[in-house]
């Protein structure tokens, strides 16, 4: 029977989000004329800290798994200690502590080091970017895990796709959502480089931690917020206390997530826990994807059925504002950041062929 996840458990958990022991001799083998070859196995224990909190639904379970998996495929010889946000270190601040060595690994998205690396955001998602399918083609055939790799290298930091959430939906809001116009003094929760194109439309982007989101829309500090999509958002409540579900989410298409390794660590690794690593980082990727797809399937009929939510999509109007804002964000962050630019001229290329390849997939 599966434990039931109540709205305050759920709330509370994400409030929370806002040095190696290794052990024996490296794996090797020793042989001389006189005698039979000898081997030692390496065991290794690793510190993974998350900007999320503790068995945190598909997101802090899907490290569980992959602590899991990697023990499971190192016969016991590799163990990963998962800790959620807090527990370790402060969930924003994952990055720093992977980077440092503080930890060997950390999972978390790239958008929260924009502050660190302006063009970190893009291997998270770009409003209206590409989607799940299209960010993993880029990412293990397209040469954009390359352009990563260069962009973390200087903090002695080796990232790996750790996850998708899928497209996301486009928020709640208490009013409708008729204008372009609408956004001129709507005061909604979202970060990202999605803040910056609603603001570029009159609106307030505010951060908040999860804890407070429910209380903040319920009470009208904010008038609307985005969250992930129906399965989280079912479990935030939001179906409760907001009268309007828009889709699609535009500002998140897709949410590529990560799993980053401290650089050092990842060279004391002998090449067959690295490729057992590798292994589990491309399961939790797929099997996030995949999990958030069926949830989301399954929540969003919950909310049709259990409550009076207008689910309804953007007009076509604030559409096209929305995405002459987006390239006006664009234009300003590659302008301003030469890694930036030749990031986004690379995601945007490959984005191109592979949109007029996908045009032919109909049935």
């Amino acid at each position: 029977m599966k434990k039931k996840i109540n709205r305050k458990e759920f709330i509370k958990k994400a409030g929370i989000v806002s040095g190696a022991l290794i052990a024996g001799s490296a794996c090797q083998t020793e042989s001389d004329s006189s005698g039979p070859a000898i081997i030692t196995k390496k065991r290794v224990s690793w510190k993974m800290v998350t900007t999320w909190p503790a068995n945190f639904p598909v997101l802090g379970e899907g490290c569980n798994m992959l602590a899991q998996w990697v023990d499971e495929m190192s016969d016991g010889r590799f163990k990963i200690k998962v800790y959620g946000g807090g527990e370790l270190t402060p969930a924003l601040q994952t990055f720093d502590a992977v980077s440092d060595g503080s930890v060997e690994m950390g999972n978390g998205a790239a958008y929260y080091w924009g502050g660190k690396m302006p063009a970190a955001p893009m291997f998270c998602s770009i409003p209206f970017g590409m989607s799940a399918q299209q960010m993993n083609a880029w990412m293990y055939s397209g040469g954009g895990y390359a352009l990563w790799e260069e962009l973390y290298r200087p903090f002695g930091v080796k990232p790996m796709p750790g996850g998708n959430t899928g497209v996301q939906m486009g928020g709640w809001f208490n009013k409708a959502m008729n204008h372009p116009d609408d956004y001129k003094g709507l005061k909604m929760r979202m970060p990202g480089l999605g803040a910056k194109v609603i603001s570029k439309l009159g609106a307030a982007a505010v951060v908040s931690p999860g804890s407070e989101i429910y209380t903040n829309l319920e009470r009208g500090v904010i008038d609307a917020t985005e969250w992930v999509g129906p399965y989280h958002d079912y479990l935030m409540g939001f179906h409760k206390i907001a009268k309007y579900y828009y889709y699609p989410g535009w500002h998140e298409p897709s949410a590529l997530l990560e799993n980053i390794i401290n650089i050092d660590a990842w060279n004391k690794l002998p090449a067959e826990f690295k490729a057992i690593l590798e292994a589990a980082s491309a399961r939790q990727n797929i099997w996030s994807l995949s999990t958030f797809e069926a949830k989301n399937n399954e929540y969003l009929n919950k909310i049709r059925q259990e409550s009076e939510v207008i689910i309804a999509p953007f007009n076509e109007s604030i559409i096209q504002a929305l995405r002459v804002a987006t390239d006006e964000v664009m234009e300003e962050l590659i302008e301003s950041d030469a890694t930036s630019k030749k990031v986004y001229q690379a995601y945007t290329t490959f984005r191109k062929g592979i949109s007029t390849w996908n045009s032919y997939d109909i049935l």
